[in-house]
């Protein structure tokens, strides 16, 4: 029996790994998320899930909940999840993204909390807009914006608590994650599910840039199977990996693709590209590759998937 502690896990990522998690059946799964994404129409309805409608930013709670259940893995996935966002709310953001998850890897460690894994979503916004392709975990960085300084922040702390106090931590870097239950209807939500949510209704998409930049898709089934192979791999710790395909792709070509699964043409118009956002981004798996649990679904496989799931 395994015990999981997921924050957002209303959320796209979190309710499938609760989904994957659930396969076992003796794991338990506790879930912190105070739907400002997620939706709890996301949670499974099962004995072995434990809800709490609440935010990360309440250290008090945070920090009660952590001492009085002893959870074998954490995973931090809770997180304002925009860019765009967090240019606009910037303290919002570093409250959320950096301050509340702090707060949980210090009360691990004043408190003497025992155990397995704690598991951090960082993300492929670190790079920043430096031209070295395809991005490396050892190459630089040059975070835009307050997501992904406060991103790279975090995973900077957890790496370091790792390391100082040896506690069991890793940490992750996501590229383009797609697939089921991505909620079309969010500002929040990535790219691929605006495109699908605006060939079904016919509302007009707008590309931010000539439809030319280009991004690492991968598929939320590849991303959840990864995040449990870290936690359960004990060489994966103190260390930060991408999660990634390994392919680049331009939004053109995937909304070409996109328009011929589902039959539907794009009613598309074009603006100038927004402050922060990123033109090329596709990563180098090859360090998470070493483990034999990294799958990497081919986009037009994972794409058919994601269009199946909303059919």
């Amino acid at each position: 029996m395994s015990s999981y502690l997921i924050t957002g896990g209303a959320g796209f990522i979190g309710s499938n790994l609760t989904d994957l998690l659930l396969e076992a059946p003796t794991n338990t799964i506790t879930i912190v998320d105070d739907l400002s994404m997620g939706s709890q129409d996301n949670i499974p309805d099962s004995d072995r899930v434990t809800f709490f409608e609440h935010s990360i930013t309440d250290h008090a709670f945070m920090q009660a909940l952590l001492r009085e259940n002893q959870f074998d893995y954490i995973v931090l996935l809770a997180a304002v999840a925009s860019v765009a966002d967090s240019v606009e709310r910037p303290y919002e953001t570093h409250l959320v993204n950096q301050e509340a998850n702090l707060n949980i890897i210090e009360t691990l460690r004043t408190a003497h909390l025992p155990f397995k894994k704690l598991f951090f979503a960082s993300s492929a916004a670190v790079y920043g807009e430096r031209p070295e392709l395809p991005k490396r975990e050892d190459m630089a960085v040059q975070p835009l914006t307050q997501y992904a300084v406060d991103k790279y922040a975090t995973e900077r702390a957890i790496i370091n608590y790792a390391r100082l106090y040896d506690m069991p931590m890793v940490c992750a870097r996501f590229f383009n994650v797609y697939g089921p239950k991505q909620n079309p209807a969010s500002p929040y939500s990535g790219v691929l599910s605006i495109v699908m949510d605006r060939l079904a209704s016919g509302k007009p998409f707008t590309f931010f840039g000539d439809g030319e930049q280009t991004r690492d898709f991968v598929f939320v089934g590849d991303v959840v199977n990864a995040i449990r192979g870290l936690l359960q791999t004990p060489a994966a710790k103190a260390d930060v990996f991408n999660i990634a395909n390994g392919k680049q792709t331009t939004l053109n070509q995937v909304v070409a693709q996109l328009e011929q699964l589902t039959g539907q043409t794009l009613n598309a118009s074009h603006e100038a590209a927004r402050a922060g956002d990123i033109r090329d981004s596709y990563a180098d798996a090859s360090k998470i590759d070493q483990f034999e649990f990294m799958h990497h679904t081919p986009l037009a496989e994972g794409l058919a998937k994601y269009v199946a799931s909303i059919a």
